[in-house]
């Protein structure tokens, strides 16, 4: 149960990861638009949205990045955590759900209980 729980921890802080690595990318791509078009309004449009965009899908990753960490660790808090963001994942299909449905089957076992309380 420990290698599930430790596998679970490192499938949130890659895909928290990868969360940021695409906002960053989307804040890139609308800078370089702005800059091919030349134009000074959509420059700086261009700049406010991909802010705005990078901002939200890293406040929305981070927590994944924290969770994986805090399961790596054991921590009950971290267990918690996880199951709500497994539910907040579902809807997101195909990754979110698959995600969603490891969470709830590897930490909610008594095995998985007994294994955050015992460290």
């Amino acid at each position: 149960m420990e290698t599930n729980i430790k596998v679970l921890g490192w499938l949130y802080i890659v895909l928290g990861i990868l969360g940021v690595l695409i906002g960053v990318t989307v804040l890139a791509i609308l800078l370089g638009t702005g800059l091919i078009t030349g134009d000074r309004d959509a420059m700086g449009i261009l700049f406010v949205v991909g802010v705005i965009v990078c901002g939200i899908v890293t406040a929305v990753s981070a927590p994944g990045i924290v969770v994986g960490i805090g399961l790596l660790k054991f921590r009950q808090w971290a267990r918690v955590l996880a199951l709500i963001l497994g539910f907040l994942n579902l809807p997101g299909f195909p990754l979110g759900t698959v995600l969603g449905i490891y969470t709830f089957v590897s930490l909610l076992t008594p095995d998985a209980e007994a294994a955050f309380a015992r460290i």
